[in-house]
């Protein structure tokens, strides 16, 4: 309820005395010029008002005298001008915005009569004076008022005197900070160098309506497309970077990264929100930097000790002499403007591991490292990823304002050019290995690419079921680092709309065994979720990836783009676009063109547009081709009406499974506005209209068929329905509480018999949100039937949620729906845990790590420790915890049956349904020692088809200063649908100790335990009947101890124990051991020797090998070696192939490329 002034005047009078007590200034009958001025404010901004009130800066007011002219402030009287006007106001000037609310005013007028001050017509109290001057020789007086505040806005400060009898009068218009209605973002840079160390400065600042700064003081949360930000993070428990606004002005320092690209950097304050970009460029080395070795050796094939296992003692026998050349280098440097970087490997692909892993990007997860910890904090990072045996790039930084740089490369690569955001349907999400170039030409921007290193492409969808996991996608032997993994959600009940859609990455949001294809993510995901206004969201999983196909063969896919920008601002871009992308897959070739637009008009006004066309062999109906067009509107017209229109159409027969979810065949359009028709009412109009004539995915029933599904859904029967949503409705606030009344009309037809889905309803929805307390928030929603009948596909329901404000971002939700009327009637859904009350932009992503000082490395520690979203109960202690029930909902939408399934591939989604279920998890970490941090995680899910356990501990610390421990336990059953509790639980526990004395260098040792239980259980196990699994056991120990510079020691030794049962009649146990020893021995600076064997053992198979190896070397110089040696080696095979031995001596030369060169020449020492 407004209060009066009053009333304002008595609630405030406490605080304002207060704040005036701390100036050293008695307000007395001042009090009313600020209550007046508040009056029309509102209840909720009372607390804000507070906030700057106590912003005023302290005055210390002392009276002056007559000649104390020299602490007067640098006033200069003009005794001509006071001869025209008999009193003006020296400061404030008139129409120059204060810096704050408070002020000291100063009038200077003739004669020595008392001045009476007015500030919107309300009398300033003389006991602010702080300072008379008076100057007999000219006639004047100067008066100073100290601390007058002004109310935000647009204020008239009045002052009067009478000289002789006459009264004269001068006014000014004072302009003085409000409440902060904006916040501004930007760097002071305009580019930076993208060379991991450069660093940017974030300068923001608040305004409030009138466009004037604002000193606001309050915390802002800054976030970044990529990079790092420096410094000390406020609170470390929020999502983000905390800083502190100062006088409303706050900064930060962002340190590049290494890849040349566009930062999209977001700020957040309340329900403030600014972007800003920041472009990295290449960086340009004077002197070429270049790393590697070159190697030459002449010796007996196969007896090479320190080659490839498969080569050593090969079956052939061949062990003719021969000379073998080994070489890697890596380079990079600049000619004239572009810079190069490239790298080679004459033995193996660049990416590939110790392991013989090659896969894109060479980046890997925590859990698929050697070792769980190895008792450093460092980390690395890919900078020439490719799959092949050479990398090579070209790029410079474009001479085009605000342009991408041009490039052309040789490697691995992503194709975020072809997915912008005018581009849905036409939009190409991949990781590919090959060719690609971009250039911009003036406004007209080029990219095009081409790999033939492309295998089998898959889309699936899955429904989550509450928990992390295991999700199971539909193919096995995935290519490494080629998926992309999101999660969508749409409207319940209504596929096709895409209301939401993050992109998830790998290590920080889940992990992902690529041979048997199945995802455990880092947080729960939850089945349903709900919108804004209450409406019942369900999510999907949704994973695109190549998978390793040997029916493919001469497979390729190439691409091209052209984008002519009309402008190139960040707040106002526009372009014109046109793509083409072509996959040549055997018979499955496809092919995609399309042609996209994004129009700025002002601030105000966006346009988006699109039209894709499709061609591509389907299995089930041959060639098949279709077309897909949008166009969206959204506008805003001054402050009180928003507008978005939309149109979009998708033939049956288009087809794109690299983009984001669509249903072929369907049609929608509509209208949605927002009029304010005062500042606490809105009146919200909306028309949406969908036609449905596609054809959806029939049911699968047979098992074999549901999880070897192909590429695309299996036809059902065409479908032709409409359906029209008018809702028309009044948006109020009340004080503190926002009530909205809606009248919803849904009118259905159906047009295939037996017409199930006709039908025409009517409600009455009602809405409230109240907040009881500062923390406590309650809605409500009911929807009350007018017509006899209720919609044949959602019904009338009644929602309660209660939501209890923990933190600035994080809330403590419960929520629960009931269905009254319709299909679903007497069903419900509830939701009960914790809730991150933050938005990023679209490009925006989290990187929150936590690391050992000098314990835990910089890649093991992403992903090992950490929630999402944390209550911070104690100091370091946080707790996670959610709860959720669903009902079975496989009943019929506008796009046919819902039926259960594993996944639906392709653009199948629609026939995803959802499985009655209880769902809930409670999880911890502790993170306040520095030394030691754990986390911790339980995941249950109950429904009539079975169950799903995941259980997550992690722990990380420092057992003494050189020791460095890592524990880890995961378990987990299956989550996918029909799948259930029969494919059984996979666990892992690992533990890691890393000695390291950070005192001496002397002696460092790493040890490795873990133990796997069904590691490779996967559905096709299900096949085979109960009983199936197996365990693995491993354990390893190495360690290196250097006495002296001289002497050098090497061992390790490892076992792997593998016992496998099949339906309980058979087992199979095997084991495998591992002995390495080295020493090494240096005579002077110039001369080595050593001496260095091992052996591997299978007794199971009857196999065993040995290897030795005695070499001595000479340094020429630093750089360069030669060497010459005898190596021996023995295989003891005798189920196979026998036993074979080789050796002799051997000689070669190594050079080790390690310096700058200036030019391609190496530096002269003389210079």
């Amino acid at each position: 309820m407004r209060q009066s002034s009053n009333q304002q005047g008595l609630h405030f009078s406490a605080r304002l005395l207060l704040c005036a007590l701390s100036g050293g200034v008695l307000w007395g009958s001042y009090q009313p010029v600020i209550f007046a001025a508040i009056a029309n404010q509102s209840d909720s901004r009372e607390t804000e008002l507070d906030t700057m009130i106590a912003q005023v800066p302290t005055v210390t007011v002392a009276e002056s005298s007559d000649n104390d002219a020299s602490e007067t402030a640098d006033v200069t009287s003009n005794t001509e001008a006071i001869a025209e006007e008999q009193i003006k106001i020296l400061t404030p000037t008139s129409d120059k915005p204060l810096e704050s609310i408070s002020s000291s005013v100063i009038v200077e007028h003739r004669g020595s009569g008392v001045v009476t001050l007015t500030v919107n017509d309300i009398p300033v109290d003389n006991e602010l004076i702080g300072r008379t001057n008076v100057d007999n020789g000219a006639g004047l007086t100067n008066t100073t008022w100290y601390g007058v505040i002004f109310p935000p806005g647009e204020n008239t400060l009045t002052a009067t005197v009478e000289i002789d009898g006459v009264i004269h009068s001068t006014a000014a218009k004072v302009i003085a900070p409000g409440l902060p209605t904006e916040m501004r973002l930007r760097t002071k840079e305009n580019s930076i160098i993208a060379d991991g160390r450069s660093t940017a400065t974030i300068v923001g600042s608040f305004y409030d309506e009138q466009g004037t700064a604002s000193t606001w003081n309050t915390t802002v949360s800054l976030f970044s497309s990529d990079g790092e930000f420096v410094g000390v993070d406020l609170d470390a428990d929020q999502p983000g970077f905390q800083v502190k606004s100062t006088d409303g002005k706050f900064t930060a320092q962002l340190q590049s990264t290494t890849e040349p690209e566009t930062l999209i950097l977001n700020a957040s304050a309340g329900e403030l929100t600014a972007y800003t970009q920041l472009l990295q460029k290449p960086q340009l080395r004077e002197v070429p930097l270049i790393s590697g070795y070159f190697d030459l050796r002449y010796g007996a094939r196969g007896t090479d000790f320190f080659d490839r296992f498969k080569y050593f003692l090969p079956i052939d026998g061949d062990n003719d002499h021969e000379f073998d050349v080994d070489s890697a280098v890596f380079a990079t440097g600049s000619i004239g403007e572009w810079k190069f970087t490239g790298a080679y490997n004459s033995d193996r692909p660049i990416n590939e591991d110790c392991d013989c892993s090659n896969r894109l990007f060479g980046d890997y997860q925590s859990s698929e490292y050697t070792y769980p910890v190895y008792g450093t904090s460092s980390s690395r990072e890919a900078t020439t990823p490719s799959i092949d045996q050479v990398y090579l790039r070209f790029e410079r930084a474009s001479s085009v304002e605000n342009a991408n740089p041009d490039f052309i490369m040789w490697g691995d690569y992503n194709v975020r050019e072809f997915s912008t955001e005018s581009q849905e349907f036409s939009a190409t999400n991949r990781d590919l290995h090959g060719l690609k170039a971009h250039y911009n030409l003036g406004d007209l921007e080029l990219t095009a690419f081409h790999s033939n290193s492309v295998e089998g492409f898959q889309r699936d969808v899955i429904v989550p079921d509450g928990t992390s996991g295991y999700y199971f996608v539909s193919r096995r032997l995935l290519v490494a680092g080629s998926e992309d993994i999101y999660l969508e959600s749409e409207e319940f009940n209504r596929p096709g709309i895409v209301t939401r859609r993050e992109k998830l990455q790998r290590g920080r949001d889940y992990e992902i065994d690529y041979d048997r294809g199945s995802i455990l993510f880092s947080d729960p995901i939850y089945t349903t979720d709900a919108n804004e206004f209450g409406e019942v969201l369900v999510n999907r999983i949704v994973a695109t990836y190549q998978y390793e196909d040997a029916s493919s063969s001469d497979t390729s896919v190439y691409g091209g783009r052209v984008r002519y920008h009309f402008d190139r601002d960040f707040q106002s871009e526009s372009w014109l676009g046109a793509s083409y992308v072509k996959e040549d897959r055997d018979l499955y070739d496809f092919e995609l063109f399309g042609v996209d637009s994004k129009l700025s008009f002002g601030d105000h006004t966006t346009v988006l547009a699109e039209f894709a066309h499709s061609k591509n062999f389907s299995a089930f109906q041959g060639d098949v081709e279709g077309s897909a067009y949008r166009i969206e509107v959204d506008t805003k017209i001054g402050d009180w009406l928003t507008a978005n229109a939309y149109y979009r159409n998708v033939d049956p027969g288009f087809a794109n499974n690299a983009t984001l979810s669509f249903v072929p065949g369907q049609t929608r359009y509509g209208l949605k506005t927002t009029a304010r028709l005062s500042p606490t009412t809105n009146f919200n109009f909306k028309y949406d209209h969908e036609d449905n004539f596609g054809t959806p995915p029939r049911p699968l029933d047979d098992f074999e068929e549901l999880i070897n599904p192909g590429f695309e859904p299996v036809p059902g029967f065409t479908v032709d329905n409409s359906l029209t949503t008018i809702t028309a409705g009044i948006e109020q606030r009340i004080g503190k509480a926002q009530v909205a009344l809606d009248w919803v009309s849904r009118d259905r037809s159906d047009r295939r018999a037996p017409n199930v889905l006709e039908s025409n309803s009517q409600v009455l929805r009602s809405r409230l949100t109240l907040p009881l307390t500062d923390r406590i928030t309650v809605r409500a929603q009911n929807e009350l039937g007018l017509s006899s009948s209720a919609d044949s596909v959602t019904g009338d329901r009644t929602l309660l949620g209660i939501e209890y404000r923990l933190t600035d971002w994080l809330n403590l939700n419960y929520s629960t729906s009931w269905f009254t009327r319709g299909p679903q009637s007497g069903k419900s859904i509830t939701s009960v845990g914790l809730n991150a009350d933050y938005a990023l932009g679209t490009d925006t992503t989290i990187n929150a790590k936590y690391n050992i000082n000098g314990g835990v490395d910089g890649m093991t520690g992403i992903g090992t420790l950490g929630l999402q979203q944390k209550w911070h109960v104690l100091s370091g202690l946080r707790l996670d915890f959610g709860y959720q029930y669903t009902f079975q909902n496989f009943g019929r939408t506008g796009n046919d049956l819902q039926f259960r399934q594993p996944f639906a591939v392709g653009q199948g989604a629609s026939s995803l349904g959802l499985d009655g279920q209880t769902s809930f998890n409670v999880g911890f970490e502790y993170t306040d020692d520095a030394n030691f941090k754990v986390s911790g995680r339980w995941e249950r899910r109950n429904s009539t088809q079975g169950g799903n356990t995941v259980i997550n501990l992690d722990a990380a610390g420092k057992v003494t200063p050189s020791l460095t421990a890592l524990f880890s336990y995961n378990y987990a059953q299956t989550a996918n649908q029909t799948f259930d509790e029969e494919l059984g639980g996979t666990s892992n526990l690992r533990l890691g100790l890393a000695y390291r004395d950070p005192e001496s260098d002397n002696f460092n040792a790493l040890f490795r335990f873990e133990h796997r239980q069904n590691p490779s259980v996967i559905p096709d196990t299900i096949l085979f009947g109960s009983g199936t699994g197996s365990e693995e056991t491993v354990f390893a120990l190495e360690a290196i101890y250097a006495p002296n510079w001289q002497w050098e020691f090497y061992g390790k030794y490892a076992f792997r124990n593998s016992t496998t049962f099949l339906a309980d009649d058979f087992v199979a146990d095997s084991s495998v051991h591992l002995g390495q020893l080295r020493a090494r021995y240096r005579l002077g600076y110039q001369w080595d020797v050593a001496v260095e064997g091992r052996w591997i053992g299978q007794a199971s198979a009857n196999f065993s090998e040995m290897g030795f190896m005695l070499e001595t070397g000479y340094y020429f110089t630093p750089d360069l070696r030669v060497y010459t040696g005898y190596s021996f080696g023995r295989v003891d095979d005798y189920d196979f192939n026998g036993a074979r031995e080789a050796g002799g001596v051997y000689a070669g030369v190594n050079v080790k490329l390690d310096g700058l060169f200036r030019g391609w020449l190496l530096p002269d020492d003389r210079e």
